[in-house]
């Protein structure tokens, strides 16, 4: 079963808690729609792709950029370090054939005689290297490692250097060629040495040539050869990792240039030539280096560039897409959002006209249902003062038949009885239609809602039959309303009824009470509804349940779900039109299968509360002697009234219109009571008459009679304060207590 909007919240006394009815899901009118909306998604669906498009595709680019740069970078490296490698090679070479024609000058001559000739030989030395740039100097060791002649130095003076690693490589058997990494014990100048073992005539070792290379050679050739000495670096290392010279600068640790581990590693993996994206041995930069293992030599060439500038290289060129790609894709930007705000500009006037256009419909419907109640109002009314004369005058003749003929023709006793429950449903159908044009004269008084259910329990019980379980759930505190206490009744009890109707095989009937709150978002989407405080009745059932399209159409009059001659259609419409009147609000929710609840909503009554239940019906007693005044245009009530008047004790007097009921009572002071109807011809309305009885003669009673009054005693559906009111049709009964009442009171 369906929540209500809502909410009941029970309290120990009236203001102890309040729930505010919760927005529902509401019908968004105002909902952009095609073609507006699918314009609006096309155009952000545009704007993403005109963002996200141009970002994959710089992302893409950038991806493809990047690996070109990165491969021409690799591409560039390997083709550089072999053109180093082929300068090296030359230069040793070249130090080879001059160690060698060294060793040729000196060839045949004892150590002795090397050292007397030691100043002829220094100057063919100098000579032998002078147009050789990339020679440093040439030297000669005997076979115990001291200086014989030297190109640099003259004298020589016999320096020993047998604890350098070319002397002690040489000295063992071995390559005939050695290159080592030097410092000179002269100037402390780095370079590197390509030394060439002294062999005697038969094999024996007698010492060393040394030819020196100068790394000066190396930087020039380097700086020409690589862009700059910043984000480019050159290397020559031997095969066991030492480092004979390196381009921008070298790197000295304690007796010799650092070693290049991760070359080392490298060339384990791939010993003639690579590239590897490494940190530098020497400042710890990482580098792409491309290294050549020299055919001939334990030589190693290295060329490497930072990647720093392999990125730098790679974002220049986003950048330079970036210069077409950016402005083309801001311009398509601002063009989508451009567009995307002119359509919704457009999407919001539309909106706005849809909107206005639910509005006007719905002030439509709701001036068409107001047109229709007007409509049935109207013709309620039309008919029922004629109609309730005619119903008043029947009942009335019937009621003097049955009561002569109780004890003698019991069969006409029965025809006078059906004649009578005939009566009865046309009166109740008049009822219910005006009930539900609200149209019905309302006499609404203080009332405790809880003590008039707790005072109908034996009723429900008798209605509902013994397969329901009847049940109240009656909230402390309740608040009191200011409603017509005998139409709550009857609206409860149709409400029953109904209930009972959908529980064919018995179940449960619950009425709740409670205290809640309706707010304004609630009360806007409801017409006639005002915001605040009001007073929750549920009636609750486990029956059969509603469908939607039956539960749409439950208040409408006439529509009804049970077989033809099972009901009028009309009690939900009558307790729908009583609620409004009575300033409420009806909701009903209903599952098929899941029974129905009907809630309905009264105003809190904030006045003076005097503790009122339900009101007790007159008791019919007898007249005394008392005179009324009856004044009444229709013969055949006129008739019926005043024979029943006069059966019961009265001493009546009958007018047809105003202005004679004023004479008659001119002539006869001693009336105690005007019993009047209210619509009367001759130009005085029944009220009209009272007004002036009252005024002549003060302490007059005054009953007032009527089929339907609309403004002379009953204004928005309520009786004029002080006004009482008997509707026709009435019984005899009905009419000797409200007269008795009358006159008995104070």
């Amino acid at each position: 079963m369906a929540s209500d909007p809502a909410v009941p919240l029970h309290g120990s006394g009236p203001d102890a808690a309040i729930a505010s009815a919760p927005e529902p899901r509401r019908r968004r009118w105002f909902a952009v729609r095609a073609p507006a909306g699918e314009a609006i998604r096309t155009l952000r669906l545009l704007l993403l792709g005109s963002i996200l498009a141009p970002l994959l595709v710089l992302l893409g680019g950038s991806y493809v950029a990047y690996k070109t740069t990165v491969d021409h970078a690799r591409t560039d490296l390997i083709e550089t370090v072999a053109i180093a490698e082929e300068n090296i090679v030359k230069v040793l070479d070249t130090h080879a054939l001059v160690a060698a024609r060294v060793s040729d000058l000196l060839g045949g001559l004892s150590d002795e005689a090397i050292r007397a000739r030691e100043k002829e030989l220094h100057d063919s030395l100098r000579l032998q290297i002078a147009d050789l740039p990339q020679v440093e100097t040439a030297w000669a060791v005997d076979r115990t490692g001291h200086l014989l002649v030297g190109a640099r130095n003259f004298p020589s003076g016999s320096l020993d250097l047998s604890d350098r690693d070319y002397f002690r490589a040489l000295r063992e058997p071995g390559p005939e060629i050695y290159i080592s990494g030097l410092q000179s014990r002269f100037d402390n100048k780095p370079f590197f040495a390509v030394a060439r073992r002294r062999v005697g005539s038969t094999g024996e070792f007698q010492g060393v040539v040394v030819v020196a290379v100068s790394p000066d050679f190396f930087r020039s050739f380097y700086a020409k050869l690589l862009p700059d000495n910043v984000d480019y670096a050159a290397g020559i290392f031997r095969a066991d990792g030492a480092t004979l010279a390196r381009y921008p600068e070298i790197v000295w640790r304690g007796s010799g240039p650092a070693p290049p581990g991760v070359l080392i590693r490298a060339a384990a993996q791939q010993p003639q030539s690579g590239v590897r994206m490494e940190p530098s041995a020497f400042d710890g930069i990482v580098k792409m280096i491309a290294y050549k293992r020299l055919d001939r030599y334990p030589i190693y060439v290295t060329i490497g560039r930072t990647r720093a500038s392999i990125l730098g290289e790679w974002a220049g060129v986003i950048l330079s897409h970036l210069y077409f790609g950016v402005p083309a894709t801001v311009g398509l930007v601002l063009l989508c959002l451009v567009a995307l705000r002119h359509t919704r500009r457009e999407g919001e006037a539309i909106a706005q006209a849809r909107e206005a256009m639910a509005q006007r419909e719905a002030a439509e419907a709701q001036l068409r249902q107001a047109q229709k109640m007007e409509a049935l109002g109207q013709l309620t009314s039309g008919i029922a003062h004629d109609f309730n004369n005619l119903l008043t005058a029947i009942l009335g003749n019937v009621e003097l038949l049955q009561r002569r003929v109780r004890d003698r023709d019991p069969e006409l006793l029965r025809l006078a009885g059906a004649a009578m429950r005939g009566v009865d449903r046309a009166a109740t159908l008049t009822q219910r239609l005006l009930a539900f044009s609200r149209r019905q004269p309302l006499d609404p008084k203080p009332l405790e809602v809880n003590r008039l259910i707790a005072g109908m329990s034996d009723l429900l019980r008798r209605t509902l039959g013994e397969e329901i379980e009847p049940e109240t759930v009656l909230a402390g505190g309740l608040w009191p309303v200011l409603v017509d206490a005998n139409q709550l009744e009857h609206s409860l009890l149709n409400l029953a009824i109904n209930a009972r109707d959908a529980m064919a095989s018995g179940g449960k009937l619950t009425i709740e009470t409670a205290n809640t709150l309706l707010d304004e978002s609630y009360a806007a989407r409801h017409e006639e509804l005002a915001p605040g405080q009001y007073v929750m009745i549920s009636v609750s059932d486990t029956g059969s349940g509603m469908s939607a399209e039956v539960r749409e159409k439950a208040f409408e009059p006439f529509f009804t779900t049970k077989e033809t001659g099972q009901g009028t259609g009309l009690g939900l419409s009558q307790v729908y039109g009583f609620i409004k009147q009575s300033g409420g609000h009806c909701a009903i929710y209903s599952e098929p299968g899941q029974g129905t609840t009907v809630r309905l909503y009264l105003p809190r009554h904030l006045g003076d509360v005097q503790t009122v239940g339900l009101p007790e019906s007159p008791r019919a007693g007898s007249g005394r002697g008392e005179m009324i005044l009856f004044v009444e245009d229709d013969a055949d009530v006129r008739i019926f009234a005043t024979d029943l008047l006069r059966e019961l004790g009265y001493d009546v007097l009958a007018a047809a219109t105003g202005m004679e009921g004023l004479s008659l009572l001119e002539a006869h002071p001693e009336v105690r009571l005007l019993f009047t109807d209210v619509a009367l011809p001759g130009g005085m309305t029944g009220r009209q008459l009272a007004d002036q009885a009252v005024q002549r003669h003060p302490g007059l009673k005054v009953l007032y009679t009527t089929g339907y009054a609309r403004n002379a005693i009953v204004h928005q559906g309520r009786l004029d304060p002080g006004v009482e009111l008997i509707v026709k049709p009435f019984t005899s009964a009905a009419l000797a207590g409200r007269i008795r009442q009358l006159l008995d009171a104070a």
